[in-house]
């Protein structure tokens, strides 16, 4: 059985799809030159873990990797809700990536607390949201300008 869009997707497609996205940004760490590990449960908001040797010391940074399909409604392509932000700390990060936007963005946790938006009411109250990008009129997804400073900047992991 083949999935065509968001509505049909079962939670093993779904699930399937946030793994196989968190492998695409692992490889783009890699050919960046990123050490990285992976952990084996997500209990604690974190997918993977960054190693650098810096001055004879090591320096690890913990990252949470979230992604949009390319098959989502275009208003929802730079869209995460209901984040949980466990803990922001100087050595957290979060890679967001968009199918549609063909972008990632780096946001450190403590820059993205206070960059989301922290819901106040119902299920996901406590639990952040960010929109990365615009829908033009023509349809198509744009990055929003206000975020260049964390698009496709890898470099903030250095």
């Amino acid at each position: 059985m083949r999935n065509t869009g968001h509505e049909g997707r079962t939670f093993r497609s779904t699930a399937s799809f946030g793994k196989r996205q968190e492998y695409v940004v692992i490889a783009e760490l890699l050919r960046r030159g990123f050490d990285v590990y992976q952990t084996l449960v997500d209990d604690q908001g974190i997918d993977c873990i960054i190693r650098q040797e810096r001055e004879g010391g090591l320096r690890y940074l913990d990252l949470q990797i979230k992604a949009r399909s390319k098959d989502c409604n275009p208003r929802n392509a730079g869209r995460f809700a209901a984040m949980d932000i466990v803990n922001p700390r100087p050595n957290y990060f979060f890679v967001f990536y968009s199918e549609q936007a063909n972008t990632y963005w780096v946001v450190p946790s403590e820059e993205l607390v206070r960059l989301a938006r922290r819901n106040k009411t119902g299920r996901n109250k406590g639990r952040y949201t960010i929109n990365f990008c615009n829908v033009r009129a023509d349809g198509t997804v744009a990055p929003r300008p206000k975020f260049d400073r964390y698009k496709n900047n890898f470099s903030l992991l250095e």
